[in-house]
């Protein structure tokens, strides 16, 4: 549970540019029109291997595409911490894995 959290936080660095990397390295946002939830979307990949199903950046894409307008729009990491608390409260379920 605190690891996905702590995932979801580490992403969330990644594309404010706060840790150095770019976000294109590693993601590839969703280029579909119809974006539910938020427009900071990022494309999922299917994997025939797990080796690649395990992987950072495909291990974190569905949870952080579950995730409001909202809590993406955060400018700060401490703002982002909260809203993710806050979904926390709400909806237990988005922090186990499945």
């Amino acid at each position: 549970m605190i690891q996905m959290c702590a995932i979801l936080i580490e992403l969330f660095k990644i594309y404010k540019g706060l840790l150095g990397i770019k976000v294109e390295s590693m993601f590839e946002p969703s280029t579909d029109s119809r974006t539910r939830g938020h427009s900071l979307k990022l494309e999922k990949h299917r994997s025939r291997l797990d080796l690649r199903k395990y992987f950072f950046s495909e291990r974190v894409v569905n949870r952080w595409n579950e995730l409001d307008e909202d809590t993406v729009s955060a400018t700060t990491v401490n703002m982002f911490k909260s809203r993710l608390q806050r979904i926390r409260q709400f909806k237990t379920s988005f922090y186990t894995d499945t």
